[in-house]
């Protein structure tokens, strides 16, 4: 049905800001948080394989990249390498952070 496209799927979220108690919530929990909300869309981007690892680069002009490495012992791993791409599209467009994706070098 979807020939040569990509179909990400990616739960909905929801996040509470630092100041949820105007809203009328006691505790904020760790889930709403927007690091763990981030994480989470992190893990369901990149569904079929496994984050393996994680790095920040801060450029000289103050940018921020992150770069992901995914599982090198993934089965599906040529199927995987041609939406690395799309992946970081994706990222960006549900977080606002730059993010590339790549399989570590062995």
């Amino acid at each position: 049905k979807f020939s040569k496209k990509h179909v990400v799927l990616v739960a909905s979220r929801t996040m509470l800001d630092k100041h949820f108690r105007k809203m009328g919530v006691k505790v904020r929990p760790r889930s709403r948080t927007l690091t763990s909300v981030h994480e989470a869309i992190l893990e369901d981007v990149v569904a079929p394989t496994e984050v393996f690892g994680k790095r920040t680069r801060i450029c000289v002009d103050g940018s921020k990249v992150l770069k992901v490495f995914l599982d090198p012992k993934d089965k599906d791993r040529e199927n995987v390498e041609a939406k690395l791409g799309t992946f970081s599209a994706v990222y960006k467009k549900l977080t606002n952070k730059e993010a590339v994706f790549s399989f570590p070098i062995a």
